[in-house]
């Protein structure tokens, strides 16, 4: 996370545009025991528009909060408050046309609006069947959680969503992935918790025909070390110099994996791939080319890879 920058969601969202008026673009769910380190700044739109930031989902119980039309209010009269609302506040914005915030705010109310049918719909998981629901652990304690987010991502890309950020663990060291007290321990139960749904999620994408256009990306910012954090301690620490990612779907060649680290696992030094590599990668895989992606800000036409990224050439099938 680089404070004041767009997250990838953003971006993709800003080239990609929306083929849904009726959701947003991107959506973001975190995790109920907490959202990540730094918070919103992991979806923020950074410099561009305010519109293209992730939409949160709730981590536990309804995802959206006040979907139904308010008691005693019939939809023709909240479309006539909401009309009067967006001339009051396009007049406000005329007068302040650099305030992309009050835009966002405009396309907020209205986006709203339009969700109170089809996101009830996309969150309602009582319309997949028994089967489906199983498939994603959703009847198990430990995948559950997880399983529910997976399944609601498919019904999310079926509905045009373009990006969907899922978060596995949040708050503080064992209620993430990160193990620096007993990392064996940890692993077991967070992989436990999102080995069956990622894999129910993977199958259901092929079942429903969404496989060759869908991109999944599944990693952290960082790895563990090889040693142990401290004498006689089962923990290990952060290790940004060698670590994984994998991607499958739309694009990918599978079955490989590229690049190796030295002989104790510590730092890549075969094939290394720099987070700008995997960004043009992603970009790439979308139908983007990292270099003609950009935004006009402060003077200079902004990238995500910045000043470097190559696509990683052999990743693509």
């Amino acid at each position: 996370v680089l404070i004041g920058k767009p997250s990838l969601g953003s971006w993709l969202s800003y080239g990609l545009g929306t083929v849904n008026e009726s959701l947003p673009s991107f959506v973001v769910m975190t995790d109920p025991r907490g959202g990540p380190i730094s918070g919103a700044s992991n979806w923020t739109a950074g410099y561009m528009p305010a519109a293209y930031q992730g939409t949160l989902f709730r981590a536990a119980g309804a995802p959206l909060l006040d979907l139904a039309t308010p008691p005693g209010t019939s939809p023709r009269t909240q479309r006539h408050s909401l009309d009067l609302l967006e001339k009051l506040n396009r007049e406000h914005l005329a007068q302040r046309p650099e305030e992309s915030e009050l835009a966002a705010r405009i396309y907020s109310y209205e986006l709203a609006y339009r969700m109170q049918t089809t996101a009830a719909q996309v969150v309602d998981l009582d319309r997949e069947d028994a089967r489906t629901r199983a498939l994603y652990g959703l009847d198990h304690p430990l995948t559950a959680d997880f399983g529910r987010k997976c399944l609601i991502t498919r019904r999310l890309l079926e509905k045009g969503v373009r990006f969907v950020q899922l978060y596995s663990g949040g708050g503080h060291i064992e209620d993430t992935w990160d193990g620096h007290t007993d990392c064996i321990s940890n692993h077991r139960l967070h992989a436990g918790e999102t080995d069956q749904p990622i894999a129910a999620l993977i199958a259901d994408l092929k079942r429903t025909g969404l496989w060759e256009e869908t991109l999944i990306v599944w990693g952290g910012e960082f790895g563990r070390t090889p040693t142990s954090e401290g004498v006689g301690k089962p923990g290990r620490d952060h290790d940004w110099y060698g670590f994984s990612i994998w991607l499958a779907g739309a694009g990918v060649r599978g079955g490989q994996a590229i690049g190796a680290t030295d002989e104790l696992g510590f730092k890549a030094v075969a094939e290394p791939c720099h987070v700008s590599d995997l960004h043009a990668t992603i970009l790439h895989l979308m139908g983007l080319d990292h270099r003609r992606l950009t935004y006009f800000h402060q003077g200079l036409n902004q990238r995500i890879t910045g000043v470097r990224g190559e696509v990683i050439g052999k990743a693509l099938a």
